[in-house]
């Protein structure tokens, strides 16, 4: 399945999924430097939906905050 979740990194309530009326909600610890970011959200939504690491790809936005994510089910 596909989705569009907003990240919002350095934060300190992270690692979090929430689900909003506007959609998912990713907040992560790690900064936005080096891909740090995205890897927190690759583990999170990952944890949120009971699948392994491999099974969640950043499809588009990797510099954005914005971004279309794949998890495969």
């Amino acid at each position: 399945m596909q989705l569009t979740v907003r990240v919002k990194p350095g934060s300190r309530r992270g690692p979090l999924v929430e689900d909003t009326a506007d959609g998912l909600v990713v907040h992560v610890r790690e900064r936005a430097v080096d891909g740090a970011a995205n890897a927190g959200v690759v583990k999170a939504l990952a944890a949120h939906f009971g699948v392994a690491p491999r099974d969640v790809e950043i499809l588009r936005g990797h510099t954005a905050r914005i971004k279309r994510v794949e998890v495969d089910a």
